[in-house]
């Protein structure tokens, strides 16, 4: 409905009203004066509640000459014989149109709160909309849709002063061009065009301008106005600031781990070389060694050649795992077979600790490359080994879960602790309190991560100190 349809509507509800209000107090109740000039305020005061100022007025006049008309003796005439009845009149316009008034205030102040309400409600909601990322970039391409979104405005755009790209709500520019919004954010000052519904508002932080942002459709307060550009100057602000963070924090995590791995490498890599180093020197400066300590000398350099040549596959299969330039061959294969040429391959070592392998023989078959997940059985259960104490067994199962088959192994050995436990699976990584014990490149675990993933499962560990650990990996059916 249009503005002057309703307001027809309203003058014409106040007419038919006084008609029906006349018509009930003169013909079949028969008020006197006084009952029907409150029933008539009653009247004009329903109908600036409903309709406004305008109305209500027009009210009371006809109401007037209703009362004079109808109920003040001469009736049936506009004379009026009595001059205090004069005085009633005058004071029933003047209460009526008093009364209009009140209500009209109240009603717009209603109104008014009402709309303040739901602006608050649109700015919380879109300051919660505003914390959804932390992307600058994406940041900026989304607030001028959730502008739109949250606000009875047609489009919306956004410019930086220190981007060159203007963001905005759709393809359509509607009114809001470039140079008006770089013009703003060099001036610092609004520019608000009601008769074209288009507005503009610097983005303040502080007393610096870091950019603008249009609107159009719409005209809203000029408080809101402020209070959007104020939350998307903070907003952008804050997603700078966390991108900054993230960037010095990966860059000391970067320095960090090239430390670690550097002190990592020069001491795997010295440890078997001085080894290899004194036992050629002790074979080369004294000759005269007893065929039991040559063989001995010549044993510790086999043994280290061959740890010094493991150091080095391992090394180089991490990078290529994390380069993605190993190729994986999958396929549709039962898990008992792998695990048991892991067993075997593990004998020797596996001899000393009892074995326990539960796989229920409807297994379903799992989708994998065999021979790079025999690997990682091989490292979980060589660690399994390693760690625990002689004569403590090891378990390993397997089970189907929601279209994944899922291998553990269970040890007995020392456990790892909360602390260590988000660390084990990092690259060089060995546990505190078993790096001198027990031999080791630490990059078994990354190398089994790695591979696990490759396959679209995930490695993960439980354990507690005392008490052993249990490894396991997921691998889709197949």
């Amino acid at each position: 409905m249009t503005d002057a349809a309703r307001s027809f509507t309203g003058y014409l509800t106040a007419a038919l009203g006084v008609a029906a209000l006349t018509l009930v107090g003169h013909r079949w109740l028969h008020f006197n004066p006084t009952t029907i000039a409150l029933v008539f305020l009653l009247g004009v005061l329903g109908i600036s509640a409903s309709w406004g100022l305008r109305q209500a007025v027009f009210m009371s006049l006809v109401a007037t000459v209703a009362l004079d008309y109808f109920f003040l003796p001469p009736i049936g005439t506009l004379n009026i014989a009595n001059p205090q009845d004069w005085i009633a009149l005058l004071a029933f316009l003047s209460t009526a149109v008093a009364v209009s008034k009140l209500s009209e205030s109240a009603r717009r102040g209603s109104l008014t709160a009402i709309e303040r309400r739901q602006e608050l409600e649109r700015l919380y909601a879109f300051s919660q909309l505003l914390l959804s990322s932390d992307n600058p970039a994406e940041l900026l391409n989304l607030m001028p849709r959730y502008i739109v979104e949250s606000f009875p405005i047609r489009s919306a755009a956004i410019s930086l002063s220190s981007r060159s790209d203007v963001y905005r709500s759709g393809a359509a520019i509607d009114g809001l061009e470039s140079r008006d919004l770089q013009l703003v954010t060099l001036r610092g000052e609004p520019r608000i065009d009601a008769a074209h519904q288009v507005a503009f508002m610097p983005l303040r932080m502080g007393a610096r301008v870091v950019g603008c942002l249009g609107v159009s459709g719409s005209m809203l307060s000029r408080q809101t106005l402020e209070a959007i550009g104020s939350l998307v100057a903070i907003a952008v602000e804050r997603a700078g600031a966390v991108e900054k963070l993230s960037r010095a924090e990966a860059a000391r995590e970067s320095e960090q781990l090239r430390s670690v791995l550097l002190d990592s490498v020069t001491h795997e890599f010295r440890t078997p070389l001085t080894a290899i180093k004194a036992s050629a020197t002790s074979l080369l400066s004294a000759p005269s060694h007893s065929p039991e300590e040559t063989r001995e000398l010549l044993t510790v350099i086999n043994e280290e050649s061959d740890r010094l040549n493991r150091l080095i596959g391992e090394a180089a299969e991490m990078a290529q795992l994390d380069a993605n330039k190993v190729e994986f061959r999958f396929e549709s294969a039962p898990v008992a077979p792998v695990i048991t040429e892991a067993v075997n391959e593990l004998k020797q070592l596996l001899l000393q600790h009892p074995l326990e392998v539960r796989i229920p023989a409807d297994l379903p078959n799992a989708r994998m490359d065999t021979p790079h997940i025999k690997e990682v059985l091989v490292h979980l259960l060589e660690n399994a080994a390693k760690y625990s104490p002689a004569g403590a067994p090891i378990r390993i199962t397997a089970e189907a879960k929601a279209n994944t088959i899922t291998i553990s192994i269970a040890d007995r050995g020392p456990g790892i602790d909360d602390f260590e436990q988000s660390l084990v699976f990092e690259k060089f990584y060995r546990g505190r309190n078993q790096r001198v014990q027990v031999h080791g490149t630490g990059m078994g675990l990354a190398i089994c991560k790695a591979i696990v993933q490759a396959h679209g499962g995930q490695l993960g560990l439980t354990s507690q100190l005392g008490h052993g650990s249990v490894f396991y990996f997921s691998l889709p059916a197949g």
